[in-house]
């Protein structure tokens, strides 16, 4: 169900978004033609935050330097609302400053965000609880303001747009509330236009005014709408990609079908990229490549296969290999069928009897946490 759109709009919504796409393909080599389609929905999307109940985060990442994720990042900066680069601003600073300053909401762009969540840079937990509660609209932060024993409790509002780059991954919990595009450098045959801000800002901030007309226009009809999410794509993803898809409704022309091409593209390409949590990795390995057509397996046996697994991480973890008690511990946070632990029982071998595991007993958490098993 959806408003009806303006009926006499004076900016073609298709047209502005083609001339916006254009501008990111002058200066940045995303990797995929789904990526032009989803970065420029994110400008748009900027404009009507007011418009959606959530906004999605967009993370540039990639594995090396030099792989164009600052570029994008500035080409985003002309075309959104109040940007505000945050390369090294606090969490207390960022709730402040969505709070408004000047009575404006900023769009939050933040560069080399593996320097706040990378592994030597530590857990930076007020950072992430920003970035995750400014997802969903109306959520607050909470914090004392005062001195002394005059302290009071004041709610800070941190719904706002935020895009991110860095090198390596994100937060599992900001990796799912993100439009994921893993940026790569260049080949020798890939061009991109020199960009030079003196000159070419400007007509960043004129596409960027446009857009902000454009949403003003079409708000009404925006905040009305309920997009077809494509079959398979629910819960967080849809979440992520709702605005998106909206935006492209709105706009209509070819965007309708673009947008949907890319969501699909996208989301797929962020399961197979994301294992998910350590725990779902060691269940999903344990199905797939340990227990596979065994009722039943010795812990040193289950340990062994583990530890032998090319591209898996149980033979160094923090410097260690998976040992029997880290294992039990892992495997402890997940329940059987009948909601006991799940833990090692006897297993009677022609040996004697050792502890193992059983497969029924991980049936359960197989079926609810891991991804289908491939063909």
């Amino acid at each position: 169900m959806t408003s009806q759109p303006p009926a006499s709009p004076t900016i073609d919504g298709a047209a502005l978004l083609n001339e916006v796409e254009a501008f990111h393909r002058r200066f940045n080599v995303f990797p995929t033609e789904a990526a032009y389609v989803a970065v420029t929905l994110w400008d748009a999307h900027a404009h009507l935050l007011d418009c959606f109940e959530s906004t999605p985060r967009l993370a540039f990442l990639s594995p090396e330097p030099g792989s164009g994720k600052s570029r994008a990042l500035e080409i985003v900066e002309t075309l959104v609302p109040n940007p505000m680069a945050a390369v090294d601003a606090s969490a207390a600073a960022l709730f402040r400053a969505v709070s408004g300053v000047d009575g404006k909401r900023p769009t939050i762009l933040f560069d080399e965000i593996d320097t706040i969540f990378g592994p030597k840079a530590g857990e930076n937990e007020q950072l992430r609880g920003f970035i995750n509660a400014g997802h969903r609209r109306g959520k607050v932060m909470y914090r004392c303001v005062g001195d002394g024993a005059n302290q009071t409790v004041q709610a800070f509002p941190s719904y706002t747009a935020v895009a991110v780059a860095g090198l390596g991954s994100l937060p599992d919990t900001i990796l799912t509330r993100s439009v994921i595009i893993r940026m790569r450098r260049r080949a020798r045959n890939e061009k991109a236009e020199p960009y030079r801000s003196r000159i070419h800002e400007k007509e960043g901030f004129a596409l960027r005014d446009r857009l902000a007309k454009w949403a003003e226009e079409t708000s009404e009809f925006i905040a009305g709408a309920w997009p077809q999410m494509p079959e398979g794509v629910t819960d967080r993803p849809a979440d992520v990609w709702e605005p998106l898809l909206a935006v492209a409704d709105a706009v209509g022309g070819d965007w309708p079908k673009r947008a949907r091409e890319a969501c699909i593209e996208l989301v797929k390409a962020s399961q197979v990229n994301d294992k998910g949590s350590i725990g779902i990795r060691l269940l999903t390995d344990l199905r797939d490549h340990v227990m596979v057509g065994i009722d039943r397996l010795p812990t040193i046996a289950v340990l062994d296969r583990l530890n032998a697994l090319d591209d898996a991480p149980w033979a160094d973890l923090d410097g260690k290999a998976l040992d029997n008690r880290r294992l039990s511990k892992m495997l402890s946070q997940y329940v059987t069928a009948d909601g006991t632990p799940v833990a090692s029982r006897n297993i009677r071998t022609a040996g004697g009897v050792l502890k193992g595991y059983y497969s029924e007993d991980l049936e359960d958490a197989w079926a609810r946490y891991c991804p289908p098993p491939s063909p």
